[in-house]
């Protein structure tokens, strides 16, 4: 690490000509509360740092009515919890973003990074799923939109191509009157990572479930849609029954693995009971 070449970029052109000059080993960095992490233990191998954390035409939220959200890669998670225009359109992101990490951590850490670090447990992703959002790529070749359910690979790997930078995610308007949920369950209180994250969505007709959209994270080798649950929501009405049948259709698309944080099968438990639990939260907010 002390061997290490950092390059700081002051422009998005700037910052994707360096990419294509120093080629494979290069890697982007902001905050660093991921990349950094990974390094020190051998899971990324970089000759080069690109620095784009002063890059600050990056960092902004937009909202343009039936266009959406648009939020810089380089927008900050605390940013995030505090942004009204989020707040009001995507109140699942802004929950998720007030429980990823400590406040410092928060302040430093960004969007961008929690994407492209791709962690299943990554605590953006799910929300986001929801909204169908997509990632903005830039490179010397021009720009091209990754959906972001296309967007993770597996675990630390994306769709991100070598030359490519992430500039920002395109947030489309939920259903009209729709609710989300974020909730989150860890080991211990306070910063960790998600044993499991769900997101929800609902769009009721009085007790009937017009749309619904369910996403999951730390259940997979990507955060996911479970989109067999979706389905067992939509056109009818809604009760504990129905509750408790989309749980556990949810818990059966999950892919859990056995690691320190839990087993297989306790994540699927508790994918049973936070989906019900958030299905519920999202319907009582209508």
């Amino acid at each position: 690490m002390s061997q290490m070449e950092v390059t700081v970029a002051q422009s998005v052109e700037e910052a994707i000509s360096l990419l294509a000059q120093k080629g494979d080993g290069a890697r982007v960095i902001a905050g660093g509360t991921d990349l950094l992490v990974r390094m020190k233990k051998g899971e990324v191998v970089a000759d080069r740092l690109i620095n784009i954390g002063q890059v600050s035409e990056l960092d902004y939220v937009s909202y343009r009515g039936d266009k959406g959200l648009r939020i810089g890669a380089l927008t900050s998670i605390q940013t995030i919890t505090k942004d009204q225009v989020i707040r009001v359109h995507l109140p699942a992101l802004s929950e998720a973003a007030a429980l990823l990490g400590t406040p410092t951590i928060r302040r430093q850490a960004t969007i961008g990074g929690n994407l492209c670090n791709a962690a299943p447990s990554a605590d953006m992703a799910p929300p986001l799923l929801l909204s169908e959002a997509e990632a903005r790529m830039r490179s010397l070749s021009g720009e091209r939109l990754i959906s972001l359910q296309d967007f993770f690979l597996g675990p630390g790997q994306t769709d991100v191509r070598q030359g490519e930078l992430l500039t920002e995610i395109l947030v489309p308007e939920l259903p009209s009157g729709s609710r989300t949920v974020y909730l989150k369950h860890t080991r211990t209180r306070g910063a960790d990572l998600a044993i499991v994250g769900v997101a929800t969505m609902v769009q009721m007709d009085g007790r009937i479930v017009k749309d619904a959209r369910i996403a999951l994270g730390a259940v997979a080798p990507v955060p996911m849609r479970a989109a067999e649950a979706e389905k067992s929501l939509v056109g009818r009405e809604l009760d504990d029954r129905l509750l408790d049948e989309t749980a556990e259709i949810a818990s059966s698309e999950a892919r859990p693995i056995d690691d320190v944080r839990g087993s297989a099968s306790y994540r699927r438990q508790l994918v049973r009971v936070l989906v019900k639990r958030a299905l519920k939260m999202t319907t009582e907010k209508n």
